[in-house]
């Protein structure tokens, strides 16, 4: 997610605890938030494919999608 977006979303964030937004802004930041948690999830799932488990036994296994 680009950092622009990032920064539009914290003001609406910033303006909503400040006081009411617009019907726009609302249906903004519900865009955004969807956005943002899938790039969240996105990267996490990238993480865990990528993380190796060492046993006690030095035997590794991923934590990818097939363990």
């Amino acid at each position: 997610m680009e950092k622009n977006k990032i920064q539009r979303l914290n003001e609406l964030a910033k303006k909503a605890k400040e006081g009411a937004l617009t019907e726009e802004e609302l249906v903004e930041r519900e865009q955004l938030r969807k956005e943002y948690i899938a790039a969240f999830r996105a990267n996490l799932k990238a993480t865990l494919d990528n993380t190796v488990v060492i046993d006690p036994d030095g035997n590794r296994r991923s934590l990818g999608k097939n363990s």
